[in-house]
């Protein structure tokens, strides 16, 4: 190891130089982060609605409780063609020509001056007539007609009034704005299959928002709490003309909202590329709300929503939607209440800096249409959250906005010359490699760095972080194996555990550090305010933790040949790989060969939330529990299965056991790219991530002195029994 670090001398300087530019890139970003503690919770009005239909209160009941609870805005989606139909004081049809035609005599269900416009103007399938009659409180022209006026151009629709108060409305719709049921099938008069089609059963068009719902409204603001609009956008109708009548319908309201939290497919006024909806919410400071998707990775795909946060200079925040199966999370897990729906409102506020919760009230987990209307699991929920944000420093309020911080040019490039030289640094690890020829890579890193900074200046940061987590985690790896070796070579083979156990826990620590290194190489090229939005994420975790597991087998090769229990050399040659090609397979180590691939499949496929291999009930609450007592979850590969794998590794290279040395080693070192890991996932703040890592080093010391006491005494018992029966058939 000395020899090592004094030949690469030149090269590990350069490199902690490239480390200290990491450490100022992350203080940085932790100021930034900081400065980013204000959580704010949005209350769906349309779900609340439906909780007061069953509760025997009405829904200025419940307002008043959220507001007591501290929730103080609401989020009212704009009425639409279908909600006008299901629950609005106007009588309202909607439907899709496609249905129409089917009755031959559809005509005679119009009034004629209707239909001769209809004929005239030339319908399809995909447009839309609607008939609308008005009530003595309601005038539908100052509704319905006159949204659908200002909204649609004035050759995509047509409004007829008559005098007995009806309105008769034509949309020209698109084929792009069909929505298809599943598919008919048809049969014959033998009962036989004759063919299948799509149905068409609706449009986008009534779907598209109309404005908001005077009475909701005063409901709303007569509780003391603020209208935070919902806005329904669909391509193809959502041009300036469109966002001008929004607008107008926001301003009829006094509304100016704290959020623009679009519904749809995109933000308002996109189509046409114009300015008026990126000037009103840069002239009204209105935030951008970017919807994290139901599998908590990225953002929901909405047209507009990156470009305009962006133009208003990241004035924008991460909101969590309380997905349907949330809500469904009522006494689950064996809790009583609403405990885990709470884990997850903390999780998304602490772990991957949400600053919106929008909240759905929760439902009877085995029945999809009954809510809890119990106040108190509302009000105690959001009491349990609001201390145990505290103990983060995050309180209610107006979402906190993260101040617009990118990683400068130069630092840049010096992070990713780390990631060059520290992968210079590896031959040397296991070849017969002198000098000259590591500061030769080297060389030809820097110069396919700094071209690559060049001419990819976009794809450069992920390069360079990509690069550093498998670079310093295989660095890592080839420390602690390299020190495991040495130890095992100074130490007398019947060495006392106290004397073993010291040793272990300095090499472990040594790991970890060097992985921690990398961590901030990691995390720092991607510490810019749109990464730490989503708006761009880390590529390639896989292949991340891949990486280091293949290069670890490199190294067993190098420092303890094929299982040598007194091994001279240190570098690989090609004996080596001889011996290994020509080795004659056991076959328990084939069945232990197919163990540890279906660990390592689902150690893989657990990775992320995209996957369909479950978590266990039993570690879910372990980790429930971890969350509640710790101020950050350690992660339970660390510090019950790699960190004691590395101390094991020690201990098994001091016993002269190489092969529970590979074992354990490769163990080890899954937990050593899991610590680069933890800082791949950038929206998480940076405190969590060195406050999980100690957790995991202090817990790991304790289980592995437990286990290597555990692995002594069966060591021992094997020798016995091997030198009582050995003995035996001697005989």
């Amino acid at each position: 190891m000395k020899q090592y670090m004094k030949r690469n001398a030149i090269l590990l300087g350069l490199t902690a130089l490239t480390v200290i530019v990491s450490i100022v890139v992350v203080a940085s970003r932790w100021r930034v982060e900081d400065g980013n503690k204000t959580c704010d919770v949005v209350l769906d009005y349309t779900e609340l609605e439906w909780m007061a239909e069953q509760s025997g209160h009405d829904v200025a009941w419940w307002l008043r409780e959220f507001r007591d609870m501290g929730i103080t805005r609401v989020g009212l989606t704009e009425e639409n063609l279908t909600t006008l139909m299901e629950d609005s004081p106007l009588n309202v049809t909607a439907t899709v020509m496609g249905k129409i035609m089917q009755d031959a005599d559809w005509r005679d269900n119009y009034p004629e001056p209707f239909v001769q416009e209809v004929e005239k103007r030339g319908y399809d399938r995909f447009d839309v007539i609607v008939e609308a009659v008005g009530t003595p409180d309601f005038d539908t022209d100052l509704f319905l007609v006159q949204a659908v006026e200002e909204r649609f151009p004035v050759g995509s629709c047509f409004c007829m009034r008559t005098p007995g108060g009806e309105a008769y409305i034509f949309l020209d719709g698109q084929a792009a704005d069909a929505l298809y049921g599943g598919k008919g099938a048809y049969t014959s008069t033998r009962n036989k299959g004759f063919t299948e089609r799509e149905e068409l059963r609706s449009s986008k068009l009534m779907y598209i928002s109309l404005g908001l719902m005077p009475e909701k409204v005063e409901l709303v603001q007569s509780a003391g709490m603020e209208v935070v609009p919902r806005t329904m956008c669909y391509t193809g109708h959502n041009d300036t003309r469109y966002a001008r009548a929004v607008v107008r319908g926001y301003e009829k309201y006094g509304i100016t909202p704290e959020y623009i939290i679009a519904g749809g497919e995109a933000v308002i006024g996109y189509d046409d590329g114009g300015d008026f909806a990126l000037d009103y919410l840069r002239d009204n400071q209105v935030t951008i709300g970017l919807i994290e998707s139901n599998v908590q990775r990225e953002n929901i795909m909405q047209s507009g929503a990156d470009e305009a946060t962006i133009a208003t200079g990241y004035n924008a925040v991460r909101v969590f939607s309380v997905w349907d199966y949330l809500q469904y999370r009522y006494g689950y897990y064996g809790y009583q209440g609403a405990e885990e729906i709470e884990n997850a409102l903390y999780r998304a506020v602490v772990e991957r800096n949400i600053r919106v919760i929008y909240f759905k009230p929760v439902k009877q987990t085995d029945d999809h249409h009954v809510y809890i209307t119990d106040p108190a699991v509302y009000r105690g929920m959001f009491e349990n959250l609001n201390q145990r944000l505290s103990a983060h420093g995050i309180s209610m309020g107006r979402a906190s906005v993260m101040e617009n911080y990118q990683v400068p040019s130069l630092a840049m490039l010096a992070l990713g010359l780390g990631a060059g030289f520290g992968g210079a640094l590896l031959p040397d690890t296991f070849l017969p490699m002198r000098r000259k020829w590591t500061l030769v890579l080297a060389g030809l890193a820097a110069v396919c760095v700094t071209g690559a900074w060049l001419v990819l200046p976009n794809s450069f940061r992920l390069l360079a972080g990509f690069a550093s987590a498998v670079v310093f985690a295989c660095l890592a790896a080839a420390f602690f194996l390299a020190a495991a070796r040495e130890t095992g070579r100074k130490m007398d083979r019947e060495a006392g555990l106290l004397k073993i156990l010291p040793r272990s826990i300095a090499i472990l620590a040594g790991a970890v550090a060097v992985s921690l290194v990398g961590a901030m190489m990691t995390a720092a090229p991607l510490s810019s305010t749109d990464f730490m939005l989503e708006l761009g994420i880390f590529r390639g975790v896989k292949a991340a933790q891949l990486l280091p597991l293949a290069f670890f087998g490199l190294l067993f090769l190098s420092f303890f040949g094929l299982f040598e229990k007194e091994r001279k050399s240190d570098r690989l040659d090609i004996r080596d790989i001889v011996t290994a090609m020509q080795w004659n397979i056991p076959v328990w180590s084939l069945f232990l060969l197919a163990v540890v691939g279906a660990a390592g499949y689902y150690y893989l496929a657990r990775t992320g939330h995209e996957t369909n291999v479950a978590v266990s009930t039993v570690e879910m609450v372990f980790r429930n529990d971890l969350e509640t007592l710790l101020l950050a979850r350690p992660r339970t590969k660390e510090f019950l299965v790699a960190f004691p794998g590395i101390m094991l590794a020690v201990y098994c290279a001091v016993r002269r056991l190489p092969f529970w040395t590979a074992l354990f080693g490769l163990a080890g070192t899954i937990g050593l790219t899991s610590v680069c890991n933890t800082f791949m996932h950038i929206r998480t703040p940076l405190y969590l991530g060195f406050v999980r890592t100690a957790y995991s080093l202090l817990l790991g010391i304790a289980v592995g002195a437990v286990l290597m006491v555990c692995f002594e005494g069966l060591l021992r018992l094997t020798r016995r029994a091997v030198k009582k029966y050995g003995k035996a058939e001697q005989r």
